[in-house]
């Protein structure tokens, strides 16, 4: 049975025509075939030579998962190859318990670079960060590991001491000690600000949907005549496909949530709400940040597009693919993670690589907008050098001024989007809300013509 993260699975039939026309195409065919099988060959060619001359004994198995995964994740950063430990892992993960630190992370030309902290873990109590590259583990380096591998790493009994060494922008490599825990991240919380609720969703495993629905009874339970909710999810990293449609769904009356397409273009399969919406109507924010993605962004661009909902805060990530997880031998060789579709939401948008724009910019704090204007290393989609393309002509927004920034003086404890959400929701939408002052951030063409903003290099391995 296959398991889905963001998943579609697409199929396509051909037709016959007459026997001359299957004649033709089976010659055409049989070329690239003839290619294959002469590659296949050298594959086995390579594997023979590495068994016989390498300088140490090698392990089949491994040398072939390698290969599997190394021609899986060639295509785009969110295919790749399960071997049956991180299979099961997978699995663990989404049903919401597993063991572990708490990082979502992928992988960018054999460096492990973190997607993003899960709430209340060990991850996110030390500080790791979206972004930050996961150099060594325990002192020994991962570079060039796959994300199964370097995982592995990562995870074992809990209670034990992981020391990470973490590289990070414009900071010396650090190493951070973590403590490796049962991890049991809640999908969904519920807590008030003055008449608003908030709900926070951070990841969608299979619990989201009941999750986020009894934070809401929770929300009414405390403040029956609570006015409005604002849904967070900064930093959701997504999950399963269901799950962003079950939310989603949670929201809106009836229409479409989100579509998606395969390799032919008429192989489009549209996911559509039910009638009853939890809250009755009831004004709603959600926010957003470049950490949002994937079925955040499905649940993000629904409510926008079917202006159930306005958006606050920074662009999302811009993953708009969907990966469908299958099985091999039932599980026993493990899985394949392949990319089989784009998803769209109700308004026909693919969001790969551009994100989706809220409809009010805000940053979180003056140096985030700083970041925004001079364009410092932001993790996207984008980021990634093997990608999918995005719709024709799109691109992701450049270096820009954010609309709004913490103004002088704002207390740095409280969350100014979180403010600037509630903000919309008393004034009754973003065109509605006085603006604030135009942050003070100067874009980096002012600044410095001609300097160049620094990426994050790996150390060299010698």
């Amino acid at each position: 049975m296959k398991k889905y993260l963001l998943i579609g699975a697409s199929a396509f039939v051909l037709g016959a025509g007459s026997m001359a026309y299957v004649s033709q195409h089976a010659i055409a065919a049989a070329q690239p075939r003839a290619k294959t099988y002469r590659m296949l060959g050298l594959f086995g060619d390579v594997l023979n030579t590495v068994e016989n001359q390498y300088v140490s004994e090698v392990d089949d198995t491994k040398l072939i998962q390698s290969a599997i995964d190394g021609m899986l994740t060639s295509l785009d950063p969110h295919s790749g190859y399960l071997d049956p430990e991180s299979f099961d892992d997978m699995r663990d993960q989404t049903r919401g318990e597993y063991g572990g630190l708490g990082i979502e992370v992928t992988s960018e030309d054999g460096v492990v670079k973190v997607m993003s902290p899960m709430d209340g873990t060990p991850a996110s109590r030390a500080g790791i960060k979206a972004g930050d590259y996961i150099t060594a583990v325990n002192g020994e380096s991962v570079l060039g590991l796959s994300v199964n591998d370097a995982v592995k790493q990562m995870r074992g009994k809990p209670g034990e001491t992981v020391t990470l060494t973490i590289a990070r922008e414009k900071t010396e490599p650090m190493d951070v000690k973590l403590v490796r825990e049962v991890i049991k991240p809640k999908a969904a919380s519920a807590k008030l600000e003055g008449d608003y609720g908030v709900i926070r969703i951070s990841s969608f495993n299979e619990k989201t949907t009941d999750e986020t629905e009894a934070a809401f009874a929770e929300l009414k339970s405390k403040n029956p005549s609570m006015k409005g909710v604002i849904i967070d999810l900064r930093d959701n990293p997504g999950g399963l496909l269901d799950q962003a449609i079950g939310v989603s769904d949670l929201f809106l009356e009836g229409g479409e949530i989100v579509s998606q397409r395969g390799r032919d273009a008429r192989d489009v399969e549209r996911y559509n709400a039910r009638p009853g919406d939890i809250t009755g109507g009831m004004p709603l924010v959600v926010l957003i940040n470049s950490g949002s993605a994937s079925a955040a962004e499905i649940v993000a661009g629904a409510l926008q597009d079917r202006k159930r909902a306005e958006l606050i805060g920074l662009t999302s990530f811009g993953k708009g693919s969907v990966q469908t997880v299958i099985p091999l031998r039932g599980g026993i060789d493990g899985a394949l993670k392949l990319t089989t579709a784009k998803y769209f939401t109700p308004s026909g948008r693919s969001i790969q690589k551009t994100g989706i724009e809220p409809d009010l910019e805000v940053a979180l704090t003056r140096e985030q907008a700083q970041n925004i204007a001079n364009r410092a290393y932001q993790f996207s989609e984008a980021s990634f050098r093997n990608a999918l393309n995005a719709d024709e002509g799109k691109v992701r927004r450049g270096a820009h001024e954010p609309a709004e920034a913490p103004p002088e003086g704002f207390d740095d404890k409280k969350d100014f989007q979180i403010a600037r959400a509630a903000d919309v929701l008393r004034y009754g939408s973003v065109a509605a809300t006085p603006k604030m002052p135009k942050p003070t951030a100067k874009l980096a063409a002012i600044i410095a013509p001609k300097a160049r903003v620094a990426e994050i290099k790996p150390p060299v391995v010698k």
